[in-house]
């Protein structure tokens, strides 16, 4: 609490400044996060990212208070969705959606229950909330199968616990300081993490700032994740023979027992 205390002091000290006066001042808003950087190593069971800040408001309204919600995304990726159908008592492939960008990890926190905050409208602009979750379709397609691919996508992802909607997870202290904490579980792809921050007043967002956060794999993973990325044909043939190895040694340790 006393970062959040020294982000609020100094945000305040700046802008009373004679020199920063304006006749029209916006709310500012400056977040920060506990982990810049999240490594996974051998055995990692996930962790815990702690998303705080302050919002400071020049003209000093203080019987208006601000909402705030985070929108914290992964990476994006292309996804292929296949949809499986009952045909003739066999579950069969049947229709196929490409997606050329899809977050691998997307989850929303809110300091209220987000449709008490804004409109659908406002929700779809700015991605509040997995069922807004802008994707990018390859090609044509219909709308209603894009809808039932979308709302498959989601559900298998909340699933795995890659994309969350934390409602009244965001906690603002005096008007002025918040904090979140929106975990990440084991399974997260590594890569550029975008945590977006938004403060809110009367359906309206009045301002917004990014943090990133790095999730990276270290040891002996990385070296397996470098190699496999850098050298995939040596990769394949040693993934290979380190199979066959193990079925051999498997196989001799059975006939002697």
């Amino acid at each position: 609490m006393t970062a959040l205390r020294r982000i609020a002091l100094t945000l305040a000290c700046l802008i009373v400044l004679p020199a920063q006066r304006a006749e029209a001042r916006d709310p500012v808003l400056v977040p920060e996060v506990s982990q810049k950087e999240v490594q996974v190593r051998q055995g990692f069971t996930g962790t815990e990212l702690l998303l705080f800040g302050a919002v400071i408001d020049p003209d000093e309204r203080g019987d208006d208070a601000f909402d705030i919600i985070v929108v914290l995304k992964g990476p994006a990726q292309p996804i292929q969705l296949r949809e499986k159908r009952q045909i003739g008592g066999i579950w069969m492939n049947a229709e196929s959606t490409a997606f050329r960008s899809a977050p691998s990890y997307f989850a929303v926190a809110s300091s209220r229950p987000i449709k008490q905050i804004v409109d659908d409208r406002t929700a779809a602009i700015f991605e509040f909330g997995t069922e807004f979750i802008q994707l990018s379709p390859s090609g044509s397609i219909d709308l209603e199968e894009q809808a039932r691919m979308r709302a498959g996508l989601v559900d298998l992802r909340e699933r795995q616990g890659l994309y969350r909607t934390i409602e009244d997870g965001v906690t603002v202290r005096e008007g002025v300081l918040y904090q979140a904490r929106i975990g990440l579980p084991s399974n997260v792809q590594t890569g550029a993490y975008t945590a977006e921050t938004f403060a809110l007043r009367d359906g309206r967002v009045v301002a917004s700032a990014v943090a990133e956060v790095s999730v990276r794999k270290v040891g002996f993973e990385r070296f397996v994740e470098l190699f496999a990325n850098r050298q995939p044909l040596l990769y394949g043939l040693v993934a290979i023979f380190l199979s066959l190895l193990m079925g051999w040694l498997a196989g001799r340790l059975f006939n002697r027992s």
